[in-house]
């Protein structure tokens, strides 16, 4: 879908009242596939949930259970430039059908591997590197197909709403998986993820794309990759986005890859504890979403990221001296909230300073830098809780 992107169209768009950060919903297809990515990721945190907890039943090691964050984000950073470039070459469409359905195999493959009582913790990082390859070829396509389908000036809710989708079913997921593997065991979440992927195929498959003529021949990969990574290189806005972005993600991180033994550890829980936990970083972020609008009106992206940081930081010191459960998860809604506003507004930033002919690599060129930090990040902060102890970690978080 081509939609133009004048100044008359957008007046009009905001004096009909359309101009919401519901209004993209009204769009036939982003809404079915913003409806089918919502199952998706439902599964997608369910599984996360479900890994996480897993490494823990094999080892009680802080650097063993990072490492399952840092198998996730470790692929999409070494391959998110040339899956942003493929993403360019090829139709987005039949191209992320391909990516999904492996996604699902390979999401199947653990279930499988579970259920037979063959998986350990290696082959469990192994496969988890097998789905994050999937990501990395997934995100920049997906990321890239926004701009296809709704105007320009309704990009800022659209992609708002997809943060928003994210954090919904992060707030949904993780409850689930946490009830789930308590009753039943691992195995059952990650064949639920499994099945979720084909929401997100059957709206692609009855998707009837428009071919997007540029006016310039196709790309061969080393080519399209090189001209992605000058265009970033030489572009200034981008820049200033990943600077910001890697400044936020190092350090925010820590929570994400000690979360699992924050739950077993400090908070004496179990599986239910662990879910309430992401769950409650899906509500803060939800209601982060909804702020998020009228506080951009009132202050600039900078002002934003800083005071994100600020409260992740207060919370993060809230989890790491205060071990109730209560106390935790509005530690956790808080995180959850600081995170959204920070990400969303990078990616409106990273977004709208691309052009669509280079747009999927400059969007693969972005998030192979956050990856990157968030790999980094899990490993180090793995690496300083196994020396010094969880509870260590998270201060040292917020002294840096």
């Amino acid at each position: 879908m081509n939609y133009s992107s004048s100044p008359n169209r957008a007046k009009s768009i905001e004096a009909s009242g359309l101009a919401s950060p519901w209004s993209p919903l009204r769009l036939r297809v982003f809404r079915n596939l913003w409806v089918a990515t919502l199952v998706s990721n439902i599964g997608t945190w369910m599984h996360d949930v479900g890994a996480g907890w897993l490494m823990t039943t094999f080892t009680t090691s802080p650097a063993m259970v990072a490492l399952v964050q840092a198998a996730t984000t470790l692929p999409i950073f070494l391959l998110a430039i040339p899956a942003g470039a493929l993403s360019d070459i090829f139709d987005r469409r039949r191209y992320l059908i391909g990516t999904l359905l492996w996604m699902m195999a390979v999401a199947a493959v653990l279930g499988l591997l579970t259920i037979a009582g063959l998986t350990n913790a290696w082959s469990l990082l192994a496969l988890t590197l097998g789905l994050g390859a999937g990501t990395a070829f997934m995100l920049p396509a997906m990321a890239a197909v926004v701009p296809e389908l709704v105007p320009r000036e309704e990009l800022h809710g659209a992609i708002a709403l997809n943060v928003m989708g994210i954090n919904i079913s992060r707030a949904i997921g993780p409850v689930l998986a946490g009830v789930i593997i308590s009753v039943t065991g691992c195995e059952v979440v990650f064949i639920i993820n499994a099945v979720t992927f084909l929401a997100v195929v059957a709206v692609l498959w009855r998707w009837r794309r428009n071919s997007l003529t540029t006016g310039v021949p196709v790309e061969q990969l080393a080519d399209a990759i090189g001209a992605g990574v000058r265009f970033a290189v030489h572009s200034r806005a981008l820049q200033a986005t990943m600077v910001r972005g890697v400044g936020f993600i190092l350090f925010a991180i820590v929570l994400w890859a000690l979360l699992p033994l924050i739950a077993k550890e400090l908070l004496g829980g179990g599986p239910e504890t662990y879910g309430i936990l992401v769950g409650s970083i899906g509500i803060g972020a939800v209601i982060g979403a909804l702020i998020l609008p009228w506080l951009r009106r009132r202050v600039s992206i900078d002002h934003v990221i800083a005071g994100a940081t600020v409260q992740y930081a207060v919370a993060v010191l809230i989890t790491g001296y205060l071990h109730q459960l209560v106390m935790a998860s509005v530690a956790m809604a808080m995180c959850g909230a600081a995170w959204i506003a920070a990400i969303s507004s990078l990616q409106v930033a990273a977004q709208m300073s691309l052009p669509n002919w280079v747009r999927g690599r400059g969007l693969s060129v972005v998030i192979a830098v956050q990856m990157g930090a968030m790999a980094a990040g899990s490993i180090l902060w793995g690496l300083v809780a196994k020396g010094a102890g969880i509870r260590t970690a998270g201060p040292v978080r917020n002294f840096v």
